[in-house]
């Protein structure tokens, strides 16, 4: 039995308590921990409805929190976004990564878009700032290192033709 069933058990066994007084009991709980999870960082809507969630919480009553943390702006989608692209992006990865990580967190592909151009030509500067401070300015020596540093690019979330760039410039 989780924390929230305990307390609404024991709640139930109240007779002072109503359903209604219950329902809000609860529904204020699950306010608390939303705005606990927002205070530390932003969180896509659908990341933190799952938090929510897994907790235990009535999904209606999570749903309902959600709502109303979505038309007070103490949630949104779209300052998630600019804040995780502008984080991301100085930890050194590339667009296709990130896009991946918020197609992961429930961002949609439109909010997305408007935050993450893949085909911006700066992608192609910071690939070569990213691939420079790992391996330095020298160019691969053969072709096993151009296709280790290649792998590492790509794992770090640039497109073949931004990687492919990269390396001849090199």
């Amino acid at each position: 039995m989780s924390r929230v069933q305990a307390k609404e058990a024991t709640a139930v066994d109240d007779p002072l308590l109503s359903p209604e007084s219950l329902r809000l009991n609860v529904h204020n709980t699950v306010r608390r921990k939303a705005v606990d999870l927002l205070m530390r960082r932003e969180h896509a809507v659908a990341e933190l409805q799952k938090k929510l969630n897994a907790r235990d919480y009535d999904a209606n009553i999570v749903a309902e929190v959600i709502e109303q943390l979505l038309d007070e702006g103490l949630v949104s989608d779209a300052r998630f976004t600019e804040a995780f692209v502008r984080y991301r992006c100085n930890n050194g990865h590339g667009p296709r990564r990130i896009q991946s990580e918020l197609h992961e967190r429930g961002v949609s592909e439109k909010i997305q878009a408007a935050y993450l151009d893949i085909g911006d030509s700066r992608w192609f500067e910071h690939a070569a700032q990213v691939r420079s401070k790992r391996f330095g300015d020298a160019q691969p020596e053969n072709f096993k290192e151009r296709a280790r540093q290649a792998r590492f690019l790509q794992y770090r979330g640039f497109t073949s033709e931004q990687i492919r760039e990269v390396l001849d410039d090199v």
